[in-house]
């Protein structure tokens, strides 16, 4: 049966309990909504909108699919306020739906056991024809086999990451594995080492990324670059290269053996040792940046958003966030640096997706993974309001330093005084133990600062970066040509690299 309802008002509260959000700065929130405003959807009471996925259809149309196997059409999702949404349930019946996405009037729908394709035949608004996509991996029941997917890339392909058996074992073929269905429908073993994604995506040029989550092999959440044929650092799925159920096509698809990574040591180290290795893009200090990065996308709005286009933004889970991160390719890999952008959401944002408008819907859940919003789930919208902050804008290594651009000119006083600035550096240990603490810290000198005749730059010259090191710099001193402050003065950037020139 069709289940339609249409939203009033009334279908704003919670039925479920509100825990208190008791670290996030309510000063912070205040400041941020000037610039960018959250949208709270209403969801009807019955609805267990866990997310889950997102896709948006047009018209007015998004699909949202939840964690116990729904996927519901809300029409008029860009309604502001929200007061006449339309919850269809389009499908339902379906196991941990974590990838959504669009092809030829087909959903596709990434399941715990498979990929998925369904359409409506009869024109009722809900799905009538299922058909199995693929199921190249396996899957023994334990919780943490999620399978993440993503949208159809500019290849025409669609990729898998699956998550380990638990946190340390790989106990069904190719969990922590990348998988990419291709346009002929043939599956592709594309890459290995994957512990627990949070998201995959693409960045602005289309190049596929996915989260990992802090654990073993991974000292802190990261932004990983899924190049076919690397290895991301878990060591546990290279079983499957030997195994006589998986060798052949892992074989075929033109896949070698990587050496396994030496517990103990570094990242910048295995990724020197290891050729098949590929470090963190970007590694998100653990827990200043939060504890569960998840879903990500790049600003490809053309400045409907605000003055951050090509950027990635990037859901934080644990702390129902969306930081802004910046990437740049130094010698073949890419690098950058974090930054915090919006706190205060209701759940543990897991995806998002853009409206046509150029808004950011945020789709939260925290069962089983605790939240700082408090409520069980949720679905929100986030609006910049044509105010532009003062912000970081971009951060670029240099041979010797940093290059940091803003969205406003700059106070050169206080711009080009290094005392303005402190800075640190810190890597974690690559090991088989869970997580990490920081470790080989250090603190180089802010040597000069110069910043450009236009004011919308500073260079820093820094004696003592440290190659595979995150370098945290915070600009308190840092104002504005008409004396703000900056809105989020702290950055993190993963050098993997130090570029020569």
């Amino acid at each position: 049966m069709k289940f339609t309802t249409i939203l009033s008002l009334a279908a704003l509260f919670w039925s479920a309990a509100v825990f208190a959000d008791d670290t996030a700065s309510p000063e912070l929130k205040e400041a941020e909504k000037q610039y960018y405003r959250i949208v709270t959807l209403p969801i009807p009471e019955g609805v267990a909108l866990e997310a889950g996925a997102l896709q948006w259809m047009g018209n007015g149309r998004l699909a949202a699919s939840t964690r116990q196997g729904d996927i519901y059409f809300i029409d008029n999702a860009l309604e502001d306020p929200p007061t006449h949404l339309k919850f269809t349930q389009f499908a339902s019946g379906l196991h941990e739906v974590l990838g959504l996405t669009t092809k030829d009037s087909w959903i596709y729908a990434t399941q715990r056991a498979e990929e998925t394709r369904m359409k409506d035949l009869d024109g009722d608004g809900r799905a009538d024809l299922f058909e199995t996509v693929g199921d190249p991996w396996g899957i023994n029941g334990d919780y943490h086999e999620y399978a993440f997917g993503s949208k159809f890339d500019k290849n025409g392909d669609l990729w898998i990451v699956l998550c380990l058996t638990g946190s340390f074992n790989s106990n069904s073929p190719y969990r922590g594995w990348c998988f990419r269905l291709k346009p002929d429908g043939s599956w592709v073993p594309t890459c290995s080492g994957i512990r627990s994604p949070g998201g995959i995506g693409t960045n602005a040029d289309g190049v596929m990324f996915f989260t990992d989550n802090q654990g073993p092999w991974n000292g802190a959440d990261g932004l990983k670059e899924l190049r076919p044929g690397y290895f991301m650092g878990h060591p546990a799925g290279l079983k499957w290269f030997d195994d006589p159920a998986t060798k052949d096509a892992i074989a075929k698809a033109g896949l070698r053996k990587p050496q396994e990574p030496e517990s103990g040591s570094r990242i910048y180290k295995e990724a020197k040792r290891i050729p098949e290795y590929m470090p963190p893009a970007i590694m998100f200090p653990y827990p200043e940046m939060g504890q569960s990065a998840s879903g990500f996308i790049p600003d490809t709005t053309g400045g409907k958003f605000g003055p951050f286009q090509k950027q990635l933004f990037v859901c934080d889970q644990s702390h129902s966030t969306v930081m802004r991160v910046f990437l740049e390719k130094v010698n073949d890999r890419y690098q950058g640096a974090c930054f915090p952008f919006r706190q205060g959401f209701d759940s543990g944002n897991l995806s998002v997706e853009w409206g046509d408008d150029g808004s950011l819907f945020v789709y939260g859940t925290d069962r089983g993974w605790g939240a700082r919003g408090g409520h069980p789930y949720a679905l929100q919208r986030l609006v910049w309001t044509g105010k532009v902050p003062f912000e970081i804008h971009e951060m670029r290594a240099k041979p010797d330093g940093f290059e940091f651009t803003f969205t406003k000119p700059l106070d050169p006083q206080t711009a080009g005084n290094p005392a303005s600035y402190t800075i640190k550096t810190y890597t974690t240990i690559f090991q088989s133990s869970y997580g990490s603490p920081k470790v080989d810290e250090t603190t180089p000198t802010i040597k000069s600062v110069t910043v450009s005749p236009d004011g919308m730059s500073a260079r820093l010259v820094i004696d003592g970066l440290m190659e595979g090191h995150v370098h945290e710099i915070h600009l308190p001193g840092v104002k504005s040509a008409g004396g703000e402050s900056i809105l989020h003065p702290d950055a993190y950037y993963t050098l993997n690299q130090i570029p020569a020139s």
